[in-house]
């Protein structure tokens, strides 16, 4: 019977708690709608889907899958009980497999299946399962690290095929209890009886060189290795006393060569090598690291200082982008130079600054201006006016929520070595700021799951006289490695970057997780955001000037505070204590952009705590008197007119304000607008100007954008379906189910379901290497019945071999109509026309 129709069966005889549950744990099952059980079963199947269910499972309950799937066979229908699948786990007890069997159960990985033929009656009551059909190609060819069978090797390895019947003659011949074959697979079947048991493998490895046991250790977890020179041919009847462990196994066949460096150990000897169980280390409690302590002062002291830091740092970002725009590369990305220029700026390492830069761009307070390929600052950003909690919790939310991994910038690009981004070009071997590799699309998901190991982590480790629990990156990894195995390799792949960027936001703090990295793993940004209120010292409003002509922060400054210093003075030094030395320069700078003398002096008074020393004074005015002798600036247009009066109200009316008109005597004003422009406006206000050059073309200004950025908002990825989505679901599936078996059970050949099954019966024909009759459609619209023998299915293409012709060819599935096995009367598979 098909697996997916044994499946649709079983899931239509579900309650609707136990579908609700389903759907909660497999959302993918429902988006989009099925329209009956037969969907739902074939969706469940899918290769993809099982894939993403797979990714959940932790370490016991993927060992008892892989163990399932090798002691079954979904082609013959041969299935395995809890008491079977124990005997190959040691350390496990019936009931532990039993439950863990329910819940694969439950997610519609497995499900129930007849007693294989000749099961004892005793047997025959216990609950037998089969997994779904696609679990083969998602858990891949060496499930639970074991190799292939020797028949197996022997089908798909043509090199080792030709030599094993002369391999297995040559162990007879010497004396070897194991039987002489004339075939491939006679001697594939010899030597996988001979290697059967733990007993006979021990006999077989009693006279093997030194170093062999230690070699085949290398193979305990996994059936592949690298081995130089692995096709050697070494003959059992010429080697001599100094043979190596390598060439000693290859003679006997213990290990088979793939290619040139490359060896698998076969599923029987490393069976036996484990002493006939498929696992070796289950256990159903989480591995618990050994975890250091410091001190919850230190903890929240250290979070607090990264993240007034990290708001320091990225005020002076902002600064420095809307002073001078960072262009980009034309292929993407910053830069070298503009990277050293802004670490300089910022007085921070280069790696610092692309963190800090991709922050800044996740969070959008800097944003490509694709007119002039620059990154700018956008225009009345609201994150400057925000207290400094709420600014921490918009740059944490964009953090969680956003695909791009900030810690990748100056990583290698694909895995070649590499140093940090300012020392590589663009087209080098490293990940350069806001440039494309630094993308993830699974970025959200790895960082809350990282939030929540350390959560649990520092949950399990508990409070211990005003302490906490120090997590290191391998502590994390190792606990993600039992939680979720088949995700292993995202985790260690972003997870030293991940803590990184925590410790950066003060998610972290002093290797431990502080209070608001554990309130936003719990999902409850309101209670970070008030324990950051509390605790976070309040930005100053003041500094201390010496005369010395400096400025001395005594703490972190308010942002509007900081970019007004940073236009009359220049930054020294690092952290919130920051210098701040004034110049004949700097001052000039000021002056440049509009400040007076007065106005200078009527700042510094109001935010010094101390009297404005002297020198500064003197400096100031001094520069003051000597700057703007001779004044440069831009007008486009002009408007000139003897009535002062006409004028003056144009000056100061708000009507005209576009036009930013300026006087510069008694008759006249100047405007940054085209005269055409000027003269439109006038014009809207009842005058009559002439226009002089009437060449001048027509330019429109812009309206001024004064539209705010929407602060990002933090949503967890989506692990459940809506109550009312799952609501409707289940009326679907309940009319579906009722309209199908009024039908008879026909209505499963369409559709995604009829792929399925296609996929389905096509896949057991190749591995059962069973003729099939299928009705093809030609160019022309014709249907063709043709009885093949299927070889492989792939990217919606069958290759087949057609026994008559003797010729191979490939067909493509959505041609084909129908299918069924040579001989059998009932399809096995209808394609959706």
């Amino acid at each position: 019977m098909s697996l997916i129709r044994a499946l649709s069966k079983e899931l239509e005889a579900r309650s609707d708690d136990s579908l609700r549950a389903l759907f909660d744990a497999r959302p993918d099952l429902i988006s989009p709608p099925v329209p009956d059980f037969s969907a739902l079963a074939a969706r469940a199947s899918a290769r993809l889907s099982v894939q993403r269910a797979l990714e959940r499972l932790n370490r016991p309950q993927m060992q008892v899958l892989e163990t399932l799937h090798l002691c079954t066979n979904t082609d013959t229908g041969h299935s395995a009980s809890a008491a079977g699948l124990r005997k190959m786990i040691p350390g496990s007890s019936g009931a532990a497999v039993e439950r863990i069997l329910h819940t694969l159960q439950e997610l519609a990985l497995v499900h129930r299946a007849e007693p294989p033929h000749g099961t004892p009656d005793s047997a025959a009551k216990q609950r037998h399962y089969l997994p779904v059909g696609s679990l083969k190609d998602v858990v891949g060819i060496y499930p639970a690290g074991l190799g292939r069978s020797y028949t197996e090797l022997v089908r798909l390895q043509p090199a080792f095929a030709q030599r094993v019947v002369q391999l297995v003659s040559e162990l007879h011949r010497s004396g070897v209890a194991i039987h002489d074959a004339t075939t491939p697979m006679e001697a594939a079947l010899a030597l996988q009886h001979w290697t059967s048991s733990p007993d006979a493998l021990n006999s077989i490895l009693s006279t093997a060189p030194e170093r062999t046991t230690a070699l085949l250790a290398r193979f305990r977890n996994w059936a592949m290795g690298a081995v130089p020179q692995a096709q050697r041919k070494a003959s059992i009847t010429t080697e001599g006393s100094d043979v190596g462990p390598v060439d000693w196994l290859l003679a006997r066949g213990l290990l088979v060569p793939l290619d040139a460096a490359h060896l698998e150990l076969p599923h029987s000897v490393g069976l036996s090598l484990r002493g006939g169980a498929i696992i070796n280390d289950f256990t159903l409690q989480p591995p618990v690291p050994e975890l250091g302590r410091t001190s919850a002062v230190l903890r929240r002291n250290a979070a607090l200082s990264a993240i007034s830091e990290t708001l320091r740092l990225m005020g002076e970002l902002l600064h420095a982008v809307r002073d001078q725009p960072l262009a980009t590369l034309r292929s993407g990305g910053v830069g070298v130079r503009e990277m050293r220029r802004l670490a300089e700026l910022l007085r921070i390492d280069h790696q610092q600054a692309g963190l800090l830069l991709e922050l800044a761009a996740l969070a959008g307070l800097i944003r490509l201006d694709v007119d002039s390929s620059s990154w700018v600052q956008p225009p009345q950003l609201e994150w400057l006016a925000l207290p400094r909690q709420e600014q921490w919790l918009w740059l944490v939310n964009a953090w969680l929520a956003s695909e791009r991994v900030p810690s990748l910038v100056g990583q290698p690009i694909n895995g070649s070595r590499g140093g940090p981004a300012a020392h590589r070009s663009a087209s080098g071997s490293t990940i350069i700021a806001l440039s494309a590799e630094a993308q993830r699309p699974d970025a959200p998901l790895v960082r809350k799951r990282i939030l929540e190991i350390l959560h649990e982590l520092t949950v399990e480790a508990g409070p211990a006289d005003g302490t906490a629990p120090v997590l290191d990156a391998a502590a994390v990894l190792q606990r993600a490695e039992w939680a979720q195995p088949r995700m292993a390799r995202r985790f260690s792949s972003m997870i030293r970057g991940v803590l990184s960027e925590a410790e950066l936001l003060g998610l972290v703090g002093s290797g431990a997780l502080s209070q608001l990295g554990s309130a936003l793993a719990e999902d409850n940004p309101e209670a970070a955001l008030a324990i950051l209120g509390e605790h976070l010292p309040a930005a100053l409003s003041h500094v201390l000037l010496q005369a010395d002509l400096t400025a001395v922060a005594p703490g972190y400054l308010a942002p509007a505070l900081t970019e007004k210093l940073l236009v009359l003075a220049d930054a020294e030094g690092q952290g919130p204590a920051t210098i701040y030395r004034f110049s004949e320069a700097s001052i000039k700078r000021a002056l440049d952009t509009g400040y007076d003398a007065a106005g200078i002096m009527d700042f510094l008074r109001e935010h010094s705590a101390t009297a404005v020393p002297q020198p500064l004074q003197y400096l100031v005015e001094d520069t003051a008197l000597r700057h703007g002798r001779l004044r440069v600036g831009t007008a486009a247009s002009f408007v000139h007119s003897e009535d002062e009066g006409t004028l003056l109200e144009l000056l100061s009316g708000p009507k005209a304000a576009a036009l930013k008109l300026e006087k510069i005597a008694p008759t006249v004003l100047v405007s940054s607008a085209p005269p055409r422009e000027t003269a439109q406006v006038l014009r809207s206000l009842g005058l009559s100007p002439s226009v002089d050059g009437a060449d001048e073309p027509v330019v429109r200004l812009r309206g001024t954008h004064t539209a705010q950025d929407a602060r990002p908002v933090y949503t967890a990825p989506r692990t459940a379906p809506g109550t009312e989505e799952v609501e409707a679901q289940l009326a679907v599936l309940r009319q579906g189910g009722a309209a199908v078996g009024h039908r008879g059970g026909s209505g499963d050949h369409t559709g995604e379901t009829g792929t399925q099954l296609g996929l389905e019966a096509l896949q057991r024909a190749i591995r059962l290497k069973q003729r099939i009759s299928m009705n093809v459609v030609d160019g022309l619209g014709n249907a063709n019945l043709e009885t093949v023998v299927p070889l492989s299915v792939s990217g919606g293409r069958v290759r087949v071999f057609d026994p008559a012709k003797e010729t191979e060819r490939v067909l493509s599935i959505h041609r084909i109509i129908d299918i069924e096995a040579a001989g059998e009367s009932a399809p096995v598979r209808d394609f959706p026309a």
